[in-house]
């Protein structure tokens, strides 16, 4: 994805600015609590990874400064599909927010033929939580010779039969990611997804699947106890997690730039002055140095946006990845 365009629109679209509609207070301090409605604070994925623990982070935050009636609901499956074919709209008297990453709003539109939600019809981001990158992780079934994303990719040409990557499912930025480096591979690799980060990381360790597109969080510990070996790293710059891991970029291909954000949408029926509440109690979360630092324990980096700008990048994104995935041939069979 271009992050230095998406920066850019960042930049341009200014502290002050918010999604039509709202107030600029958005970007005050957030209000006291005002509401005993129910807060549905919905995910995707499982509990106990690191999206169930963002979510119940800022959980936490809604409870104490908008409604003490907050709960977290998990529904995984579809890869992060369902809960947004679920939530689309909303869920009664309910207040609903949906955690979720970024792509699954701007690859799975050019992803699934049939999927049951549109992105900019059914829901609006209101706020970010964080950004996360992704991790090229070697494992046993790699010689120790190969030590740079360049060598991987020379030795991928070489060894077509041996080079599969795994990633953490189909369809999301990181099998992309993988794909991206296939093509410079001249076409070789073939693509293994995991339902889920840690299923892959365990083959990667035994040697099961010698390369894969690994969440910086999940990489990190693996690293650092030399269990994984990590070439490189999908963000525009180095992470400060693998401060000694040179980008994608950096190692010479600087069309390997990915990035995706923990947002929080609601469907766009959503009232107003709901949107801007939530938006500002999400804001004074992200920007708190507490939560900061509990997002970087899962490698995460706090990003706060307004919605302006978050909706910004999904829109940009939306549009980057359109002939990423075209130009892959990949398409999900449901």
């Amino acid at each position: 994805m271009n992050v230095v365009n998406r920066r850019r629109i960042l930049a341009a679209t200014g502290a002050g600015s918010v999604l039509a509609g709202l107030s600029p207070l958005v970007r005050a301090q957030a209000p006291a609590q005002t509401t005993n409605r129910l807060v549905k604070v919905m995910l995707g994925f499982p509990p106990g990874g690191s999206a169930d623990v963002v979510a119940r982070l800022f959980a936490e935050r809604i409870r104490a400064n908008y409604s003490p009636n907050v709960i977290v609901e998990n529904k995984p499956g579809g890869g992060g599909r369902t809960v947004l074919e679920i939530a689309r709209n909303g869920d009664g008297d309910n207040i609903v927010v949906v955690l979720s990453p970024t792509g699954m709003l701007t690859i799975f539109p050019h992803v699934y033929r049939n999927l049951g939600y549109d992105t900019f019809r059914d829901y609006t981001a209101i706020g970010s939580a964080a950004t996360f990158v992704t991790a090229v992780c070697l494992g046993a079934g790699v010689p120790e010779s190969v030590k740079t994303l360049r060598d991987l990719i020379e030795w991928a040409r070489k060894n077509p039969s041996k080079a599969s990557y795994g990633s953490p499912g189909s369809g999301s930025a990181m099998h992309f990611t993988g794909t991206m480096l296939e093509h410079l591979a001249g076409g070789n690799m073939t693509h293994v997804p995991y339902k889920g980060a840690a299923p892959m990381i365990q083959d990667l360790i035994g040697g099961q699947i010698p390369i894969g597109m690994v969440p910086i969080g999940d990489a990190v510990p693996q690293a650092r106890g030399g269990k994984l070996r990590v070439v490189a790293t999908s963000g525009a710059q180095r992470s400060r997690f693998l401060p000694d891991v040179p980008t994608a970029r950096e190692s010479g291909f600087a069309d390997i730039v990915t990035e995706d954000y923990f947002a929080f949408f609601v469907p766009r029926r959503t009232p107003p002055d709901v949107m801007e509440r939530l938006s500002a109690v999400i804001g004074d979360a992200a920007r708190s140095a507490d939560l900061a630092e509990r997002l970087a324990q899962l490698g995460l980096e706090a990003r706060p946006t307004t919605p302006a700008q978050i909706n910004a990048v999904v829109r940009t994104d939306f549009d980057n990845w359109a002939p990423i995935v075209k130009a892959s041939g990949f398409t999900a069979e449901d």
